[in-house]
């Protein structure tokens, strides 16, 4: 995979690279100082992966992925973990918090990796081809809910959270009192919603990360709702955010 990295430190970005020529299916094409430069570089060369710092003097890290028309894949890399939840909104791969062990390192890349694998085998179905041959890509960003007497459009992005009660789920969308019921297991729900953007945090409930407000101790707000996290979920889930 192709890679260049971001970050204002000179020590930050020579380690970077060290990690990254050690494991030797990354290729560093460019380490940058300055974002704006590595915006030159992204639109004249196709990049697989940018690992990128936030607190940075031109413009942040966050500024930088979001100025970006073809987003790569991407990690943060900071000193500061309150942005975790805002690196998780731009769907980054990873966050990860200096000083940033190598094995911490290695388990970010080996998910970017895997995306990479994942990407490059998928076939592209023959009508996201033109006539001219070129790929129109196409992005699903909802799904179809069996609810009551029909299927229910549901957008992603209006997911708050979805809560399990015995033999059904609740699902609880932005902009309505009223949660949407379908007779679904957790498992099932699961497989219909993007990993990188809901995660189960207990046995009851699983939650849009894009939509958490704050989290505390062992519950997690969204809107005026606190949301327990279950223990055996707390520490894959604290991971996740980058806590």
């Amino acid at each position: 995979m192709k890679c260049i990295i971001v970050d204002d430190e000179p020590l930050a970005l020579n380690i970077m690279k060290s990690y990254c020529q050690d494991l030797g299916y990354l290729e560093v094409v460019g380490t940058f100082t300055n974002p704006l430069e590595a915006m030159d570089l992204l639109v004249k060369q196709k990049i697989d992966l940018v690992f990128s710092d936030i607190e940075m003097p031109q413009i942040s890290g966050l500024e930088f992925i979001r100025s970006l028309e073809n987003k790569p894949m991407f990690i943060f890399t900071t000193a500061y973990q309150k942005y975790a939840i805002d690196g998780f909104e731009l769907n980054a791969v990873d966050y990860l918090v200096k000083p940033i062990p190598f094995a911490r390192f290695i388990k970010a890349v080996n998910r970017a990796k895997e995306m990479y694998t994942l990407k490059q085998a998928a076939p592209l179905p023959a009508e996201n081809v033109s006539s001219a041959g070129n790929e129109i890509p196409l992005k699903d960003d909802f799904v179809f809910i069996k609810s009551e007497y029909g299927n229910i459009k549901l957008a992603f992005d209006d997911v708050k959270y979805v809560q399990g009660l015995k033999d059904y789920l609740k699902i609880h969308i932005k902009g309505s009192n009223k949660p949407i019921l379908t007779l679904m297991s957790f498992k099932e729900m699961e497989t219909k919603l993007p990993s990188n953007q809901f995660f189960r945090v207990h046995r009851s409930f699983m939650v849009n990360i894009n939509c958490i407000a704050s989290v505390q101790r062992s519950k997690i707000v969204i809107d005026d709702i606190r949301i327990p996290i279950g223990e055996s979920y707390k520490s894959e889930f604290m991971r996740r955010v980058g806590l």
